[in-house]
């Protein structure tokens, strides 16, 4: 049978010069690009450049080489923009891969990417050179973000400039027909990183009961047996970390449904590239008790490093030989950040035996550095899509689009949960989760972090945003830079984050909703309804301010929202029947009522302490958010109780609900679940007064309570039973970790409109 010539078989030879931009090196484009040319018998050159991928063909198929090159691509590249110009012929005989140039960086690398499928063969493939070698990857895998210092990608630019090949390794490298050819991290037991210790002598320490530190791909792990509760209490004493949940890491996609009731959707984001730690209901009875206490979710991690695959093989008792890796294992260890006292995440050899050595028995390092550390993302599924709670490795550094350009804008975040943002033309990168800017280590790290982001993306800041809250510490560090300071209430950057990340252009309508911002006013915000019209916002709505007794203590002290509000009910004399245990409750209720604690804030965060107080589910909290995530975990369906609310003047007041908690008395329980509903309705009435005072149809949900899945859903449902469309978070967190983009896009506009 004769073979069909291609349509571009008889075109006149054309040249044709290609510009590629968008995540397109460290994604092997330059391997992909040598073997398609040569598929259609093209000459040319492809090569790297801090502005993209440049591409010369020569021939007679040019046109079905750029239809393939955006539709083949591989699978970890992102190709934004493709631009094209017609040049004479030059004659070239053959295609080359040409030396990368330096220059103003206009492309970006991409985020670490877990083992993929062939790597995983070869890890336990006895005839392989790779074979149980824990730093396996290609072109499709492995490390990027957390090993390049700089643009343009090349191995000179990361921290495996520190290996150099070996005679195999640089073979593979140049072939074009191998996986790795211009595999930058390409290398071998030869030539490449060691691991410290034996993995049979690391699963030994495991199957013992005892807590390792494990380097890996952003920093290093704590890491036990999930099921051993022994362990996972001593792992919680020395960490200091008393209830905040635990994270776990299982084999595969397979060994999910032994310790969790996952849907299709949380198994799709947890076994996606990134390899994120996605929330799903967790299995009663199957991990050790302290796991995640109080909660009825359970963060779950797939194996995403060769080094995690070799290790479930051996707690497995399997032999590395043969393994099949995506073969239900029942072995599950809790795997959590290794930052003791809120500090950052580990990443240093030297580092880790200073800080670790009195939490871990066993400290397993590697001599490959980490340029840039960088936490697991947090994940789960709200209304049928993946929402991110915090934003990381596997994700970082993908950018935002923007609408328009602007100035490169170098947003700070907040003070808890910071990230950082930096702008590109139309392109937002925001960096990985910093965390709270409470520690020395941690300032540390976020001024790591701007320079790092500003030496990854190439551009020079011209403008710096940050919080209104003069006592943020990162609105403290904006005038260090000697630039032009736009300072951006809190929660219209919530409102601008989702309605931008949303590519929602024009003004915004919003709710914010969280714990605590600085008002326009100066008072504490958190249940705001807003409207951001350009760089400018307006104050629509919000809740009914509750007490605050005793100020930032009442966030951490859920007993204190509790008094306040049956003090504004006009029931100080239930303070201290509802908290004997809180000498302190009586005389604080009184202070209230009697006005000499004036105090008070719109937070919704405050509201579900009070409520979460009044229930008994919390009196105190051991982390940020625990009283109202445990207020969650005891929804089964919601159920709005009549009458709970009102809604005057743009006023939401949630007095009658709290009343009947007050009288009535109900069981935590059946309480959570009428909070809940009776709070999407209110908030769902208060965003139609919004909808009807400006016209428009579109709501952005924002801020920390949206991380609640029962509220955002709930919320999403009822907004849409009312003909609005509701804008959730899905990129980017909607907590302060996406507070940096909302700042970015407002300064921006506010300054194009000086």
């Amino acid at each position: 049978m004769t073979a069909v010539p291609a349509p571009d078989a008889f075109a006149p030879a054309a040249r044709l010069f290609l510009k590629v931009n968008g995540a397109v090196q460290g994604v092997g484009m330059r391997p992909f690009v040598h073997r398609l040319a040569t598929e259609c018998g093209l000459a040319g050159y492809v090569r790297n450049g801090a502005d993209g991928v440049t591409i010369e063909v020569e021939g007679a198929r040019v046109e079905e080489f750029v239809r393939r090159l955006t539709s083949e691509a591989p699978p970890l590249a992102r190709i934004d923009t493709v631009q094209r110009a017609e040049l004479p012929l030059a004659g070239d005989d053959e295609f080359v891969i040409r030396e990368s140039l330096d220059g103003e960086t206009a492309t970006r690398i991409v985020a670490d990417a877990a083992t993929c499928d062939a790597c995983l063969a070869e890890l336990f493939d006895p005839a392989s050179r790779y074979f149980a070698y824990p730093f396996v990857n290609c072109t499709h895998c492995g490390p990027r973000y957390t090993i390049t210092r700089r643009l343009p990608y090349d191995r000179r630019q990361t921290s495996m400039a520190d290996f150099p090949m070996c005679p195999d390794c640089a073979a593979a490298y140049t072939d074009v027909r191998d996986r790795r050819f211009h595999a930058e991290p390409v290398a071998c037991p030869a030539c490449g990183p060691k691991l410290s210790h034996p993995i049979p002598e690391i699963a030994a320490a495991i199957r013992a009961g005892r807590i390792v530190a494990l380097k890996g791909i952003g920093g290093f792990h704590l890491i036990c047996d999930g099921r051993n509760a022994d362990a996972v209490a001593a792992l919680r004493t020395r960490k200091a970390r008393e209830f905040k949940p635990f994270a776990v890491m299982l084999a595969n996609a397979a060994s999910i449904a032994a310790v969790a009731e996952a849907s299709p959707q949380e198994r799709a984001l947890c076994s996606s590239v990134a390899r994120p730690i996605v929330l799903m209901r967790a299995k009663p009875g199957v991990l050790a008790p302290a796991v995640s206490p109080g909660l009825c979710r359970v963060g779950v991690m797939l194996a995403y490093a060769p080094v995690h695959h070799l290790l479930f093989a051996a707690l497995a008792g399997r032999d590395f030989a043969g393994h099949d890796p995506h073969a239900a294992n029942d072995f599950v260890l809790v795997a959590t950040s290794a930052n003791p006292g809120g500090e950052p995440l580990v990443v240093d050899d030297a580092d880790a035996t200073r800080r670790l050595a009195g939490i871990a028995d066993l400290i397993v390092a590697h001599d490959r550095a980490i340029v840039v550390r960088a936490d697991d993302s947090v994940a789960q599924v709200i209304a049928g899509a993946p929402s991110l709670l915090r934003r990381a490795r596997g994700y970082v550094p993908e950018p935002i689009a923007l609408a328009e350009d602007g100035p490169a804008t170098l947003a700070l975040g907040a003070h808890l949960k910071a990230t950082v943002t930096l702008t590109r033309g139309r392109e937002a990168f925001v960096s990985q989760h910093v965390g709270d800017l409470d520690t020395a280590e941690t300032l540390k790290f976020y001024r790591e972090t701007i320079q790092h982001l500003i030496d990854i993306v190439g551009v020079q800041p011209e403008l710096v945003a940050c919080d209104l809250h003069p006592d943020y510490r990162s609105s403290q560090m904006a005038e260090a830079f000697g630039l032009p300071v736009v300072r951006v209430q809190h929660h219209a950057a919530h409102v601008a984050a989702v309605a931008a990340e949303a590519g929602h252009d024009g003004p915004a309508l919003g709710l914010a909703l969280d714990g605590h911002g600085l008002g326009d006013d100066g008072g504490a915000w958190g249940g705001e309804l807003l409207l951001v019209e350009g760089a400018a916002h307006r104050r629509l709505g919000h809740l009914a301010p509750l007490p605050l007794p005793g100020g930032d203590r009442a966030a951490r002290e859920p007993w204190r929202m509790g008094a306040g509000a049956l003090a504004a009910l006009g029931r100080a004399d239930l303070a201290v029947t509802f908290f004997p245990d809180r000498p302190l409750a009586g005389p604080i209720a009184g202070r209230v009522a009697s006005g000499a604690d004036r105090l008070a804030t719109t937070s919704l965060g405050r509201l579900f302490d009070a409520v979460a107080a009044l229930l008994g589910v919390r009196a105190a909290q051991d982390y940020e958010g625990q009283a109202a995530m445990e207020l969650e975990a005891l929804v089964d369906e919601p159920a709005a109780l009549a009458g709970g609310f009102t809604l005057a003047d743009g006023v939401l007041s949630f007095a009658p609900l709290l009343a009947h908690f007050a009288v009535a008395r109900p069981d935590a329980r059946t309480g959570a679940s009428l909070f809940h509903g009776t709070l999407v309705d209110g908030l769902a009435a208060l965003a139609r007064h919004g909808a009807a005072t400006t016209g428009l149809g579109s709501i952005a949900l924002g801020g920390g309570c949206l991380m609640n899945r029962v509220l955002a859903e709930g919320l999403s449902a009822a907004l849409a039973k009312s003909d609005l469309t509701p804008l959730l978070a899905r990129r980017l967190p909607a907590n302060d970790g996406g507070l940096s983009f909302g700042q970015a896009v407002l300064a921006r506009r506010a300054f194009s409109e000086i």
